[in-house]
């Protein structure tokens, strides 16, 4: 079966939504979650599925998202998954390997948080989920070994545990190594490192890290 890259454009601030076009070569098919549909349409973007309520755009969007999607599925705002979360459902069944999230991240803190959740049922599907936006690209992760190329865009890189302990860290090529390290919650000793070369690795044996590239501003 053909591997699949899927988007998905969520309702939060569009000032944090980067510009997607440069995604859209590596992105096989878009979904619109709610008003994240309509930021597609701003982009220029082909839009395969918009799911949601829509209770965060007017009549006039909703029949413009309408006429330039090709398949729309309106839910009734009273029910018990967010837009973003019927969105990753309706992408699961597609069988993609990765899905690439914009527009869930610089709101509301609640929804930040469990859109960064979400991250963690993606991976026990084995789909690689990415958060995207203007400052930052947040992957989570299982323990294993994994290579980082160097991203002028997001020149800083940190490991957040997201179980409450990671055992066993190993980061090579970078200007603060380590070896066989163990952090848990709170600990701050994997925040804001940096390649030191074109290339990196890292490696632990348990738990669950959350790996966050990220820049200081937003790119003018």
């Amino acid at each position: 079966m053909e591997k699949i890259t899927i988007g998905i454009v969520g309702s939060g601030p569009e000032g944090a939504i980067p510009d997607l076009l440069p995604y859209d070569k590596n992105i096989d098919l878009w979904i619109g979650a709610d008003r994240g549909a309509l930021y597609l349409l701003k982009h220029k973007l082909n839009i395969d599925y918009a799911v949601g309520d829509f209770d965060s755009v007017t009549a006039d969007e909703i029949a413009k998202i309408r006429e330039n999607t090709k398949e729309m599925i309106r839910m009734p705002s009273e029910k018990d998954e967010t837009d973003l979360e019927l969105a990753i459902n309706l992408a699961c069944k597609l069988k993609p390997e990765t899905i690439c999230l914009f527009g869930v991240t610089a709101g509301r803190k609640d929804h930040e948080l469990i859109n960064i959740q979400l991250l963690y049922r993606l991976l026990e599907q084995g789909i690689t989920g990415k958060i995207i936006d203007e400052q930052n690209e947040i992957i989570m992760t299982k323990p294993g070994s994994y290579l980082i190329t160097r991203n002028p865009e997001f020149p800083y890189i940190s490991f957040i545990p997201f179980t409450e302990k990671v055992e066993g860290i190993h980061l090579e090529g970078f200007y603060y190594p380590l070896n066989n390290a163990d952090i848990s919650w709170g600990s701050t000793l994997c925040i804001s490192n940096e390649l030191s070369s074109e290339s990196g690795n890292f490696s632990y044996r348990r738990g669950i890290l959350l790996l966050i590239k990220s820049r200081d501003s937003f790119k003018m």
